[in-house]
């Protein structure tokens, strides 16, 4: 399976699969039982069952692969196209910081395709043509690190001493101090 980069099954594994369930159509023909051919083929036995019913209700031919589940809505053409815009970044489509997130590139794709994804959807699109969710190499440019300092130096030990004492207690909280 090639999930991570292009989505579903490559053409030979389809090939390969249904070539499979047809071996085993021949010998449902012939009778066999389910768990002789499963161990035969090297696929499980609720796979063969699920076969045998297919090929009870329509032969052969149900056992046929229907191709992919769905196809792409983006076009490679489009992707392209999308990755280009991407490239421009999101102060060239109206947003003030250099942050790509799904929800912005789902509004990128419904401007310029006219389609409708849903987060998950270009999530999922994003994966399958190789794109991984990035953490920014430098910092922003709006950061102040004397401020930052200034915090980690007046503020953060305040927070820090205001946790309570750890001492011996009680895990009761009807007797709290019960021997």
């Amino acid at each position: 399976m090639r999930y991570p980069q292009g989505g579903g099954l490559t053409v030979e594994r389809q090939q390969f699969r249904e070539e499979l369930r047809l071996k085993a159509a021949e010998r449902f023909a012939q009778g066999e039982a389910s768990s002789l051919i499963a161990k035969d083929l090297r696929v499980s036995v609720r796979s063969v069952q699920r076969w045998r019913q297919m090929w009870d209700e329509g032969g052969p031919r149900a056992l046929r692969s229907q191709g992919p589940a769905s196809l792409p809505r983006l076009s490679e053409k489009q992707f392209a196209q999308l990755e280009a815009e991407l490239a421009k970044g999101p102060a060239a489509h109206g947003w003030e910081d250099q942050r790509w997130t799904l929800a912005r590139i789902k509004t990128v794709i419904g401007r310029r395709f006219h389609l409708t994804y849903t987060i998950q959807g270009v999530r999922r699109l994003l994966v399958r043509n190789g794109w991984s969710c990035q953490v920014p190499a430098r910092r922003a440019m709006e950061r102040d690190d004397d401020a930052v300092a200034g915090w980690v130096k007046e503020v953060w030990p305040c927070a820090e001493d205001s946790r309570r004492p750890v001492e011996p207690g009680s895990s009761s909280r009807t007797k709290p101090d019960s021997p």
